[in-house]
């Protein structure tokens, strides 16, 4: 069976995370993913946070699964020769380099789109246009400057950002989005385009409903935030701890066990607040005018958590779940690293996958949570470095073994 994006071709040009997420998604999709890597010593990732000597890192491999890896010096004139050619064959290229990068070693857009008027080239930035866009990105600084970090957190402590990489693989995974409508578009235009994508703008866009509260609060305290109806309420949103964020009240509640992931997530919407009161031997509760209504309910929000929490804590967070999905109550258990591995279910869907590589032997890794029914995901390991090197500069920049080897004395490759 097919890919879905057979045939095109992805001149790599990115590193660490936020790029790399994004060429990962299109190899799974199909596509040729070329990745450039300096010779000698790769994507920095390769050596980082190491958990065996002498081998790719966790981090490489779980970014850079179904790539081609060759080395490129793109300083030296060899390594320019060869990167024009490789623009000239590919049809999207990606980068996420510091501000400019690219630019100082004379491959503007405008010399790109000279080479190559078909190509798509995309690149994550941190900052859109404006006084912060020369400054360098990390992932904690995107959720800091796009709204993640002052919205996360509880009310009476410092603001956090989440363990989910949202700024980076956030921006990726858009990223990826902006390159394939540049694709569908080329077959009407037959023309290229520019693709940026800013890690600011990525946050905020994942926190759009704290933009919606913001402007709420111009009309007074937002009722579902736990600061309702006792707290106090400043010009910005508050951090509301594990408040839901939506229309219907959510809360992480206590379980069985004691350990720091006994927890599960409850909703209280308004026809499971029967099955709820019924569970936690609370009948009463279920027609008493002060508790009968969601606007009855919401001044007593952690009153009414706390009556749940004193049932749940009978029970293990998979047995609540079991009991409260007969009901269809939305919840959750708090499930940790150890427990997601280990998941069989997320095995057999492919999102979860155990790759096995050359040196380091089986590792597991994320596989593509976009599923295609004609277009099945076949997770293959991340390259070593420099890998594919004769064979793309024998297969698309068209060298023979007498030119590869002369490029690779100058140090170019």
């Amino acid at each position: 069976m097919g890919k879905a994006l057979d045939g095109v071709r992805i001149l790599d040009m990115t590193h660490v995370q936020s790029g790399p997420t994004c060429t990962q998604i299109l190899a799974w999709f199909g596509a040729d993913v070329i990745k450039v890597e300096l010779p000698g010593r790769g994507d920095i990732t390769r050596g980082q946070l190491r958990d065996k000597p002498n081998v790719d890192s966790l981090y490489f491999t779980m970014l850079n699964c179904n790539k081609r890896s060759i080395t490129l010096n793109t300083k030296s004139q060899k390594g320019k020769e060869i990167f024009r050619k490789l623009i000239k064959a590919c049809d999207v290229m990606v980068e996420n380099f510091a501000p400019g990068a690219l630019d100082r070693q004379g491959f503007t857009w405008e010399v790109i789109r000279d080479l190559n008027p078909r190509m798509i080239y995309a690149s994550v930035k941190g900052f859109g246009p404006g006084p912060y866009e020369d400054c360098k990105v990390y992932e904690n600084v995107a959720q800091c400057t796009g709204g993640a970090a002052s919205t996360t957190g509880f009310d009476d402590g410092p603001p956090l950002v989440t363990g989910a990489q949202i700024g980076d693989s956030g921006t990726g995974i858009h990223l990826v989005a902006g390159i394939l409508a540049a694709l569908f578009q080329r077959e009407k235009t037959g023309k290229g385009q520019r693709v940026t994508c800013a890690m600011q703008d990525t946050v905020l866009n994942l926190c759009r409903v704290k933009l919606r509260d913001q402007q709420r609060l111009a009309a007074g305290p937002l009722m579902e935030y736990p600061q309702y109806p006792n707290g106090v309420f400043g010009a910005a949103v508050p951090r509301a701890g594990n408040a839901s964020g939506g229309g219907q009240p959510g809360w992480a509640v206590r379980t069985k066990g004691g350990g720091p992931n006994d927890y599960i997530y409850v909703i209280i919407q308004p026809p499971g607040w029967e099955h709820l009161m019924k569970l936690c031997g609370r009948p009463e509760l279920i027609t008493d005018p002060e508790w009968a209504t969601p606007e009855k309910r919401l001044p007593k929000l952690k009153k009414c958590f706390e009556i749940i929490e004193q049932w749940t804590m009978t029970l293990d967070k998979l047995e609540v779940m079991r009991k409260l999905n007969e009901f269809d109550v939305p919840c959750g258990p708090i499930l940790d690293m150890r427990e997601i591995a280990a998941e069989q279910s997320l095995r057999a869907t492919g999102t979860v996958v155990e790759v096995n590589h050359p040196k380091r032997g089986k590792f597991l890794t994320v596989g593509n949570p976009i599923k295609l029914s004609d277009s099945p995901t076949e997770v293959k390991t991340s390259p070593l470095l420099g890998e594919h090197t004769d064979e793309i500069l024998k297969s698309i920049v068209g060298w023979s073994d007498t030119e590869i080897a002369a490029a690779r004395n100058e140090d170019a490759i």
